[in-house]
């Protein structure tokens, strides 16, 4: 095998239009399961309002699907990729850890573990509490290192939690039912940082 190969961890494109899924462009007021005015709760567990569409940021969430986990040799840590629904079609790709591949490739292929993986023990804890996971969102980007987040519903009302987005994409593709995956459009862009909620440029890590 010469260093150029490479070893698909999964390659499932089949998945990239998921029936009954649309593709959305919009700002935070129309992202499917919120509403304007909903009430949330920060991943700090502090209330917080979901913006009016009228304040929300110019940047729009669109709708993705996992297209792939890849390793390319010689890089050691797998790749994912992201396909956008809607046109122009475009991708984004970033590193995860080896474990964190391996994952979210048995998830994306629904594979099941003898002994609950991490997600599966997450997807049942969900259950078992009757919280409903609305949607993944990837939020921002600061050099190589992606910030996602979950957005929750329960009987207590909306919860938001900042997450890793190898988790995040794991625990929305093993449940049950399709759970939407929205992009910040602006982290389509790879020459761009893109703040994640809540911080500020000046808080950057250096």
């Amino acid at each position: 095998m010469s260093s150029n190969d490479e070893v698909a961890l999964v390659v499932d494109d089949d998945l990239a239009d998921p029936p009954g899924l649309s593709a959305v462009a919009s700002t935070s007021g129309d992202v499917p399961g919120v509403g304007e005015g909903d009430q949330i709760e920060s991943g700090d567990g502090g209330p917080a309002s979901v913006p009016d569409p009228q304040h929300a940021p110019v940047s729009s969430l669109r709708m993705a699907v996992v297209s792939s986990v890849t390793v390319d040799l010689p890089n050691q840590y797998p790749s994912v990729t992201l396909r956008e629904l809607e046109l122009p079609g475009r991708s984004l790709t970033f590193s995860v850890g080896m474990n964190d591949g391996v994952l979210l490739s048995h998830a994306l292929r629904r594979i099941a573990a003898p002994r609950p993986l991490t997600h599966e023990l997450m997807g049942s804890v969900l259950s078992a509490f009757d919280i409903d996971l609305v949607a993944v969102r990837l939020v921002g980007r600061q050099g190589s290192l992606y910030f996602a987040e979950l957005d929750l519903r329960s009987q207590r009302g909306r919860s938001v939690q900042s997450c890793r987005p190898s988790d995040a994409l794991t625990l929305a593709l093993w449940q049950r039912t399709t759970v939407p995956i929205l992009v910040d459009e602006r982290l389509f862009d790879p020459m761009n940082d893109v703040d994640p909620p809540g911080t500020e440029a000046s808080q950057r890590p250096t």
